[in-house]
């Protein structure tokens, strides 16, 4: 084959991959909760297992492999080969559980340990901003889908619904990258809660400085990425974030942005209240301003317009931020309130299922038409609605892992008499090492998802394999990333971005 015809082949397979993930829809926000409800149903299972055979205490490559089947392989199969039935998958997964524990406990068949009134000496304070199992749970499960959806979305098997949207619309992989800035703002509020438990304020200066300092990495790759894409002629979506921004620059902006969005708590003293000051402030600019058209419609003339979408989008994200910080500001301290540890974890929960509520209905009175303003969903705007949908969808997600680690580990809760060892044996026990090794390295797995993301699409024809072909690439991928992932944690590695 000549040069000209081979790189007319080569052009033509990339405009193929690029119309493969342009001019999208997306699908109804029913069915995305229904797939992701796997994740959670997975996670019951793994519980169920857990507290009545005590199948995970000893971490056999048996329990590796099973572990990794139940919290990864379970929503790859729920995003490809039953992503038209993920009832059935979560029927699948709901009947071992009935089953196991069907079955006497394996503590109950051994001898006892005699009880004692002592209450073990405390050796040093109990961490005041404790790691907790369902958080662990949730950001692990958001790592999983996140790394699984970048790479199946160039195979067919990976239903085009689920794909980005291209303007208006719902989709798995949209709801994906908003819970990945919500998370982030999620632990994102263990700074600010130390400051607040030392008594300290950081002046601005140092506020700015440490953002640049965190942002840098992150800004680097950004750049790395935008030139491996351009040098490499690798297939682009350019109106998802524009010809040169990319998901790494609106992770690098965040930190300094929030930085001097600080200063503005003394006037409004929420992290929720300025996101949808933030959020509304920028709905308006959409709706009574051209700032839409620009985004929607402009000729891409000069450095701003080329990447409008990621510039715009960027104050949305921002505001997703904020309420994944304002959530954190509540579920990461020990107590919430004064009292027992069960009484904490009471009001907790009724502290996410009311915010869930809360931005459950302001969600869904920005779509609706009879009651509402009519809005509809744009993750390529970041618009009011898309913000209210991710808020809604993420303290959702929190409030279910939460409720199941309550019923299955209320030991996790209610021990007053811990110890710091005591405590951290119970994370272990209730948290899959799946799901922790995801959590702890996330945004560098997230990086390496990338990457491997882009050597598969260099090597294999994605568009032009069997379904069967598709599935044994996509759980291979899968089982490097964990593999990773579960070899940095247990060799305490925990590489800082």
């Amino acid at each position: 084959m000549s040069r000209v015809a081979e790189a007319a082949k080569t052009a033509s397979y990339k405009s193929q991959k690029e119309a493969f993930v342009s001019g999208l829809t997306g699908g109804s926000i029913s069915e995305i909760n229904y797939v992701t409800a796997v994740a959670p149903v997975a996670v019951v299972l793994w519980s169920t297992l857990q507290t009545r055979q005590a199948f995970f205490r000893t971490y056999t490559p048996l329990a590796f492999a099973v572990d990794f089947l139940l919290n990864v392989g379970a929503i790859l199969l729920a995003t490809t080969l039953y992503s038209k039935t993920p009832v059935l998958l979560i029927l699948l997964l709901l009947a071992p559980t009935v089953v196991i524990r069907a079955f006497p406990r394996v503590d109950a068949r051994k001898k006892p340990m005699p009880k004692t009134n002592a209450k073990p000496a405390q050796t040093e304070p109990l961490n005041p901003l404790p790691k907790k199992s369902f958080l662990t749970t949730y950001r692990g499960t958001m790592l999983a889908v996140t790394c699984i959806a970048i790479l199946a979305v160039d195979f067919k098997i990976f239903p085009r619904r689920f794909a980005k949207v291209e303007n208006w619309g719902t989709s798995l992989m949209d709801v994906g990258v908003g819970s990945f800035v919500f998370s982030a703002g999620v632990v994102a509020a263990r700074p600010i809660l130390r400051e607040q438990l030392d008594g300290k304020t950081t002046r601005l200066g140092m506020r700015l400085y440490r953002s640049i300092r965190h942002s840098l990495p992150l800004l680097i790759l950004g750049f790395i990425r935008l030139y491996t894409v351009k040098g490499l002629d690798y297939a682009e979506h350019v109106t998802e974030y524009g010809v040169h921004w990319n998901f790494f620059f609106t992770l690098g902006f965040l930190p300094p942005f929030l930085a001097v969005f600080q200063s503005a708590f003394q006037y409004l003293p929420s992290y929720a209240g300025l996101a949808m000051f933030l959020g509304i402030a920028y709905q308006i600019a959409l709706e009574k301003t051209r700032l839409k058209a620009f985004i929607l419609t402009a000729p891409r003339t000069d450095l701003i317009s080329q990447n409008r979408e990621g510039i715009s989008s960027f104050f949305g994200y921002l505001a997703i931020f904020l309420i994944g910080q304002s959530t954190g500001l509540y579920i990461l301290p020990r107590n919430i309130s004064n009292g027992t540890g069960n009484q904490a974890r009471k009001r907790l929960l009724l502290t996410l299922g009311s915010w869930s509520l809360v931005w459950i209905l302001s969600f869904a009175i920005s779509i609706s038409l009879n009651y509402g303003f009519n809005w509809a969903v744009s993750r390529r705007l970041a618009n009011l609605p898309y913000i209210l949908w991710i808020a809604a969808f993420n303290t959702t997600q929190l409030s279910i892992f939460c409720l199941v680690e309550t019923i299955f580990f209320p030991a996790h809760h209610k021990n007053l008499d811990a110890t710091r060892k005591s405590e951290e044996e119970a994370y272990k026990t209730a948290t899959s090492r799946v799901l922790e090794a995801y959590n702890r390295n996330g945004l560098f797995i997230f990086l390496v998802a990338n990457l491997l993301t882009g050597l598969v699409n260099m090597t294999v024809p994605t568009l032009f394999v069997s379904n069967v072909q598709a599935t044994g690439v996509l759980l291979v991928y899968s089982a490097v990333l964990t593999s990773l992932a579960l070899g940095l944690d247990m060799y305490d590695i925990s590489i800082k971005m």
